[in-house]
C-alpha cells in the first residue's frame, strides 16, 4: 500500500496557539468538577488539529473505569503492561476520559485505556494521568480511539452491539447518526450473533456482510428488531453450513477453512460483475441459503479445498 503524501496545505493550529485563548465556560466548569472530585489539572488547551479543547488530569485511580460497553481485557496484555511500567518505574502514555456522573458519584470512563488503567491499579498506582475530553460522546467513540491493542472481529463486533444497545436506550437517533462510532454496519449484525452464539465464525461471514449491510433507517429502538431478525437469518445460515462442513470432515476433508469455504462456495456476490445491479440483505442470504441446501458434499474434493483461502475457523 503506498504512503499518502502530506496535505500541500498547513491546517490546525501552531504551537503557540494552543494556550491562545481562554477556554469556554464548560471547559471552565469542567476543570472545577475534576478538582472537586479529588483531581488536579495540569494543563488546559486545545489539541492542535482542531482545535478542541481537552484537559490534562491526574484523577484518583478508583474513580475511573472502563466504559460498560467495550470488550474484555486480554489477561496476557495487561501482564504485559504491568511488567513493562513496573520496570521502568514510570506511566508514560495517559488515558482517556470523560466525566460521566452517575447517581450523584462522579466516575470518569475511558474508551482509550482499559489494559493500562487496570495495570495501573494492579501495581496500586493512587492516580493515573488523562487527557480528559469535554464532550461526553467521545465515551461512544471506542473503535475510532482505541489504539492501545489491536481488536480482532469479534472484539469489534461485541463493542459496537453493547454500544449499540446503551444509546438505544438513551436516544432516538439513527444508525447513520453513529457511523463513525459503529464503523461500518456489518459489525452491528455480528455483534448479535456473537451475543447468541460466542464461538460463531464471524470471519467467514464479514466478507459478505461488508457488501451487503448497510445503515439502517429509523430509531436505533426500531433499527434493532430488524437487526436481531438478521442476525438469526445469519445464525440459521451458519447452522446448515456446519452441516455441511461436519459432512466434509465425514469425509476425511480436514483444512481450519472448512467453514469460510463453505461460505465462499454457496456466496453469490463472490464473483458478480461489478455493473450488475447489488443484492439486498435478504436477496444474498435467501441465496446463499438455498444452495447450502443444494451443495453436496460428495462432489468436494482436496484439490477444491487447497485452492480456498481467507481466515481460519474462529469458532465451531
Amino acid at each position: 500500500m503506498r504512503r499518502r503524501k502530506p496535505a500541500g496545505v498547513s491546517t490546525g493550529l501552531a504551537a503557540v496557539e494552543l494556550l491562545a485563548a481562554a477556554p469556554p465556560g464548560e471547559v471552565a466548569e469542567l476543570h472545577r468538577a475534576i478538582e472537586d472530585d479529588g483531581g488536579k489539572v495540569l494543563a488546559v488547551y486545545r489539541e492542535p488539529f482542531g482545535g478542541r479543547w481537552l484537559l490534562m488530569a491526574a484523577l484518583p485511580i478508583e474513580k475511573v473505569e472502563p466504559t460498560p460497553y467495550q470488550r474484555n481485557l486480554s489477561e496476557t496484555h495487561v501482564r504485559r503492561l504491568e511488567a513493562v511500567i513496573g520496570k521502568l518505574g514510570r506511566f508514560l502514555d495517559p488515558i482517556i476520559a470523560v466525566r460521566a456522573p452517575q447517581a450523584g458519584t462522579a466516575r470518569y470512563w475511558t474508551p482509550n485505556g482499559h489494559h493500562r488503567l487496570s495495570a495501573m491499579k494492579t501495581l496500586g498506582a493512587k492516580s493515573i494521568t488523562a487527557i480528559v475530553v469535554p464532550e461526553a460522546a467521545a465515551a461512544y467513540q471506542i473503535l475510532a480511539l482505541n489504539t492501545e491493542k489491536a481488536h480482532n472481529l469479534r472484539e469489534k463486533a461485541l463493542e459496537v452491539i453493547r454500544m449499540y444497545k446503551e444509546l438505544a436506550r438513551l436516544d432516538s437517533a439513527t444508525e447513520e447518526t453513529y457511523a463513525l462510532e459503529f464503523e461500518e454496519p456489518a459489525f452491528i449484525t455480528l455483534g448479535l450473533c456473537y451475543e447468541e452464539r460466542p464461538r460463531f465464525s464471524g470471519g467467514a461471514y464479514h466478507p459478505v456482510l461488508k457488501r451487503v449491510d448497510q445503515f439502517m433507517k429509523g430509531s436505533l429502538r426500531t433499527a434493532l428488531e430488524a437487526r436481531q431478525a438478521r442476525a438469526k437469518t445469519v445464525l440459521a445460515l451458519d447452522d446448515l453450513v456446519a452441516q455441511k462442513v461436519e459432512a466434509l470432515k465425514a469425509r476425511g476433508l480436514t483444512s481450519p477453512y472448512l467453514k469460510s469455504f463453505v461460505v465462499a462456495r454457496v456466496n453469490p456476490i463472490r464473483f458478480r460483475p461489478k455493473e450488475a445491479e447489488p443484492l439486498s440483505f435478504d436477496e444474498t442470504f435467501d441465496r446463499m441459503t438455498k444452495a447450502a441446501g443444494k451443495l453436496n458434499p460428495d462432489t468436494i474434493r482436496i484439490d477444491d479445498l487447497a485452492r480456498s483461502g481467507g481466515a481460519p475457523d474462529e469458532g465451531g
